[in-house]
């Protein structure tokens, strides 16, 4: 009875700490809300110059949430449309084209299968030169799409020029769709594959009606591709882990500073695939949903995870509505996979002076266990069981990519090839990747390396000290030198510039899905995927934790204490 009352008197102080802890905050934010009410009436009024309110309150807005994290963000009344495209919505009005500048010109770059850019003979390569009277010229990305988009079944009008002709193209605009799931097949050694690239509204349903179609072509496995994903809805990712685990097992926890936003969420329904061998693929795209899938699937021992260590988003939005149709999405929480985790990598409470931001540091990581007892880490991402090494594109791949030096080769070559291979098969022949080189021939596709970033860093120091003189004539050998081998880069990394070149053809003949099915020939992850899948032994052995397996993407320290 004694021990009742005192957890009850503990229980009490608990509720009135909290309580005059929350009362006080509510005081703090109406004290300083008044202040800043004041403060911003009385210079709007009485500045010497001529003011924008709008203005110095936005700049206002964005100082005060950028002390915060990224994801803490103001939306006004003009982008809300913008907002629900990215986070919420996959549909919208317009023609199903993406565009470009170039060289301050507006082209077509892709257009989607089967919508009215497609159906009127919309190229990629046009150029766009009016939308509905309006002149393209000195508009803006975001003008550009507003004078695009509208609603399903009005007309846009548009002139464009095309190998120097002036067309005119009427279009109706239709409901673009863009799916969450953006491929899904059965690939050649008879595995599921299903490609998820958002989290947003009906994302579950897609991923289950993928998987429902393809089960009945009895896969072996299935691969849940992840790699390409962002994240989106909370709630979207625990329907897809339940379409594996069983009903009634906790997926994620979020936890906030308000008791409010502490919630606990579970699988509520019966799995569609119980039993069906699961590998999910990350990688350092993989962020915030796509990690809570993974990381669910990883603590439950359900799949395999492969790829690469993800991104590191453990944090959790809620958007709020303001006055004047404007939104305000707010960090309201951390979120917690089952086994007590949370990925976050980067410490936002605690940045430097100037607002840099660290990852967590190895010494403060903690190790959690998985439902068969495998050792897993928290602090930074969720680390695969199979980790598959990515090598980073070269610095001339990133300077071609960035300028969209590939562009005029590949719409040059539709031009020229009415028909190309199947898209699974098509590859570029040691003749076309010399035409290629050569229409480089002029161009600028100019970087800075690592290499010369430390040769300019070393020279800097050596000024510095006074010994410029006795290294200048090394310095610059080394310097001619790598201009030497800057030249043979088109040679040197042929085989990365030609399977990013082979994509954009490829996407002129089979739009998006056979960009996909193309890179399937290169994809390291997925290869590695379907030869764990058909390895029984090793998959059991990941999943029970024998051997090397007991110990998952743990640091150095961490591995220490563990084994201790």
């Amino acid at each position: 009875m004694k021990r009742y009352k005192l957890g009850a008197a503990f229980l009490l102080i608990a509720f009135t700490t909290l309580t005059w802890s929350f009362k006080e905050d509510l005081f703090q934010v109406s004290k300083n809300m008044d202040i800043f009410a004041s403060l911003y009436k009385e210079v709007s009024i009485n500045y010497v110059e001529d003011t924008n309110p709008s203005e110095m309150m936005r700049n206002g807005i964005d100082a005060m949430l950028g002390n915060l994290d990224p994801y803490t963000e103001y939306i006004p009344e003009s982008e809300i449309e913008d907002y629900k495209l990215k986070y919420v919505s996959t549909q919208y009005g317009g023609i199903g084209a993406t565009t470009l500048f170039l060289e301050g010109k507006l082209y077509v770059n892709e257009v989607s299968e089967g919508y009215p850019a497609d159906k009127q003979g919309i190229k990629p390569g046009d150029q766009l030169v009016k939308i509905n009277e309006n002149e393209v010229k000195g508009k803006d990305r975001a003008q550009v799409s507003q004078l695009l988009r509208g609603p399903r079944g009005s007309s846009v009008d548009l002139v464009i020029i095309r190998d120097g002709a002036v067309l005119t193209k009427k279009l109706i605009r239709d409901e673009i769709k863009q799916p969450n799931v953006s491929y899904s097949g059965m690939t050649d050694d008879h595995f599921a594959y299903i490609r998820l690239d958002k989290f947003l509204e009906n994302s579950a349903q897609e991923v289950k009606d993928a998987a429902v179609a393809l089960s009945k072509q009895q896969p072996k496995g299935m691969i849940l591709d992840l790699r390409y994903n962002g994240g989106g809805i909370l709630q979207e990712a625990v329907k897809i882990v339940n379409l594996f685990v069983n009903k009634d097992v906790l997926v994620v926890t979020q936890k906030g500073r308000n008791p409010q936003k502490t919630i606990t969420y579970k699988t509520y329904s019966e799995p569609l695939l119980p039993q069906m061998p699961l590998v999910v693929l990350v990688g350092g795209s993989s962020a915030s949903a796509s990690e809570i899938v993974a990381g669910s699937l990883q603590d439950l021992d359900r799949a395999i995870i492969v790829g690469q260590r993800s991104y590191g988003k453990g944090l959790v939005q809620q958007t709020f509505n303001l006055p004047y149709n404007s939104l305000v999405k707010v960090t309201v929480a951390k979120y917690y996979t089952p086994s007590g985790r949370c990925i976050q990598a980067l410490d936002y409470a605690h940045k430097d002076a100037d607002g840099t931001t660290h990852k967590f540091a190895d010494s403060v990581m903690t190790k959690f266990n998985t439902k068969m007892g495998r050792n897993v880490f928290d602090g930074n991402g969720v680390y695969p069981d199979v980790f598959v090494t990515n090598a980073k594109p070269s610095p001339i791949t990133v300077s071609i990519v960035t300028k969209n030096l590939f562009f005029d080769f590949a719409n040059a070559y539709k031009k020229n090839n009415k028909a190309i291979a199947p898209a699974a098969s098509f590859q570029l022949t040691d003749a076309d990747y010399n035409q290629f080189v050569s229409s480089m021939a002029g161009k600028d596709y100019s970087y800075t390396s690592s290499t010369e970033r430390l040769l300019s860093d070393l020279r800097a120091e050596a000024e510095k000290e006074n010994k410029l003189a006795a290294v200048k004539a090394d310095l610059e050998d080394l310097k001619e030198k790598m201009l030497g081998a800057r030249k043979t880069d088109l040679v040197t990394y042929k085989a990365e510039i030609k399977r990013i070149l082979e994509t954009q053809i490829v996407s002129r003949y089979y739009y998006e899905k056979g960009k996909i099915q193309q890179a399937f020939q290169y994809d390291k992850e997925l290869t590695a995927a379907k030869s764990l899948l058909n390895n029984s032994t090793r998959v059991l052995a990941i999943l029970k934790g024998e051997g090397e397996y007991k110990t998952i993407g743990s640091p150095v320290k961490a591995i220490a204490s563990a084994e201790n």
